[in-house]
């Protein structure tokens, strides 16, 4: 039976795209959710910060223990948020109504959706680059056009980023299903690229690398120790964005089960594997060419058969294209939806989201380590306050109870509205740990430091979160709150 004291829902909050998950709608069995981890970890963006790892100066096995240890932690938070957001059934600005309000959600929705706009964009034009790659690779005169250009793209650059751009938007259009089968096939496939690029490189380092090998000289124990906490953190803090609205794809599991299950298949195992090849990689590429940090559309650039270098940059991009339809795009889609619902659907959102990716020329991001390091890292870094203020709010202040009904009203009474429909405490403590976390992460010239940004961040968040709400406890409701068997009618 439906909760007779529910208030009915409005379209200021609610749409079709935003209402809560239906039993038709939970079909994202653990095979689907193993694919979506998979689709995560396999990309150029993922393979690039794994080996990006060796920098701080741990040999190749430290790095990859360090690593490991990083994504038990990921682990956890995935079945943290994954189980509450199949339980709720509903994405994750919607999600985030019952800690921050039913109109102050929208502000880590928008941070959240701001951060995955320009890497939407990153990604895409990194796909492009191994599809350029590739084009100039069969056809030799297309070089002509990878000079000059407008706005810092060549013309070859503009072609295939809006070919690319274009075939994503296309894929998108048809909503979250076609989502879930774009994941089901881009995370496994792109295994085939990363086992042959191993065995060629491994191959060509006559079949034995050097795991004591590093990035500079032998650290001294202290130095050790910090910088395998921070490759430990840094590996959760790269996965935060996911982490954080992993409701968006949870709420459509059929059960807690479901959830955990593809959680343990998708991350410590399959991010274990990738880890151990991307480093088996990085290890043979320095032995071979004396340097381990080529990503791997250079490394394919070497290998002599054309057949070859085709089918290879071809499961690249594809892989590149699979992580920005799951990660990059979904998020931002939702987010801005949450902000006018009545007039913003998820493909509203994500035409929106497309534009906002040329608007910011990724490709100029991606080439400024300003850009990349002081906003892209300094918004990022928020991440971990919003993960840590969810989880205090929905495991130990609401103990997982969720009027859901009342997620989409905007009744004063309602348990949601708070003050004006913003909880004074969640934001507090997102504002404090949020300008915390960003000194952290921004002003220390030492990465084993701004690695600490992500659980200093969601420590201190969750934290305050607690103390704000015993401090001064939500002003009580004249209704009952009470779980509502059923979801508010759409």
């Amino acid at each position: 039976m439906s909760d007779p004291t529910a208030p009915e829902p409005t379209t200021r909050l609610l749409n079709a795209d935003l209402a809560p998950t239906t039993d038709a709608q939970r079909t994202w069995r653990s095979w689907d959710l193993f694919c979506l981890w998979m689709t995560s970890a396999h990309s150029l963006g993922s393979y690039s910060f794994a080996i990006g790892m060796l920098a701080l100066g741990l040999s190749g096995w430290q790095t990859m223990l360090a690593l490991f240890v990083g994504v038990l932690g990921l682990w956890l938070g995935s079945n943290l948020i994954g189980v509450a957001g199949q339980k709720v059934g509903v994405p994750f600005p919607v999600f985030a109504r019952a800690t921050f309000g039913i109109f102050g959600a929208n502000i880590p929705a928008l941070l959240r959706g701001l951060v995955a706009v320009f890497w939407y964009g990153i990604q895409t034009y990194l796909a492009s680059l191994a599809v350029i790659a590739l084009i100039v690779r069969i056809w030799p005169s297309t070089e002509s056009w990878t000079t000059g250009g407008f706005l810092g793209q060549s013309p070859l650059g503009w072609i295939v980023f809006m070919a690319l751009w274009t075939a994503q938007l296309l894929v998108l259009s048809y909503g979250m299903e076609i989502v879930r089968k774009v994941s089901d096939f881009a995370g496994p496939v792109v295994w085939i690229g990363m086992i042959a690029l191993a065995i060629w490189i491994l191959a060509k380092a006559d079949w034995s690398i050097d795991w004591n090998a590093r990035v500079g000289a032998v650290l001294s124990l202290p130095s050790t120790i910090a910088a395998f906490v921070a490759v430990a953190f840094l590996m959760i803090a790269y996965m935060a964005g996911p982490l954080v609205n992993y409701s968006d794809f949870a709420r459509f599991a059929p059960s807690k089960k479901a959830i955990k299950r593809g959680n343990a298949l998708g991350i410590p195992v399959n991010e274990t594997a990738f880890v151990v090849l991307s480093i088996i990689i990085s290890l043979s590429a320095l032995k071979v060419f004396g340097d381990g940090t080529l990503d791997p559309v250079h490394l394919v650039s070497k290998i002599e058969s054309d057949v070859l270098v085709v089918i290879a940059a071809l499961l690249f991009a594809l892989a590149t294209i699979g992580i920005n339809i799951v990660l990059n795009f979904v998020s931002p889609s939702y987010d801005i939806s949450n902000v006018a619902p009545k007039y913003i659907s998820f493909r509203t959102g994500g035409i929106i989201t497309a534009v906002l990716s040329i608007v910011v020329l990724p490709w100029k991001v991606w080439g400024s380590e300003v850009a990349i390091v002081y906003f892209l890292g300094g918004v990022g870094s928020l991440m971990g306050p919003v993960f840590g203020i969810l989880i205090v709010d929905y495991y130990l202040l609401r103990r997982q109870n969720t009027r859901i009904a009342d997620l989409y009203s905007v009744r004063e009474d309602g348990t949601y509205f708070f003050t004006r429909g913003v909880n004074p405490a969640a934001l507090a403590a997102l504002v404090i740990s949020g300008v915390v976390a960003a000194i952290v992460a921004l002003l220390p010239d030492d990465q084993t430091i701004t690695a600490l940004s992500w659980p200093i961040g969601a420590l201190l968040g969750g934290g305050l979160m607690l103390l704000f709400s015993r401090i001064r406890p939500a002003a009580p409701r004249t209704r009952p709150v009470a779980e509502p068997e059923e979801p508010a009618a759409v």
